[in-house]
């Protein structure tokens, strides 16, 4: 009875180490698919500021401050296409 015991302990030790050893893989291979995190957050950033001007563009109706905020997307999109992201 003792020697099922100690079966059932192997068995339940060997299918812990693969879980540990399948989640080990999948970090790894997360940390490889992920990129740049400062560039992740940059390019976040921008998409936020964008969004808020184009929020203000819709409000605005003082040509001038249209030209500013249409300059300021234009500057955000030529930033967004400088940063490169891994896929």
């Amino acid at each position: 009875m003792g020697d099922a015991g100690e079966g059932l302990v192997d068995a339940q030790s060997r299918i812990q180490e693969r879980i540990d050893e399948v989640a080990r893989e999948r970090a790894e291979k997360r940390n490889k698919d992920v990129a740049d995190p400062d560039a992740l957050r940059a390019l976040e950033s921008l998409r936020l500021a964008r969004t808020e001007l184009e929020r203000q563009l819709d409000v605005t109706t003082h040509e001038r401050r249209r030209t500013h905020i249409a300059q300021a997307l234009a500057e955000i999109d030529r930033q967004r296409a400088l940063i490169k992201v891994r896929s």
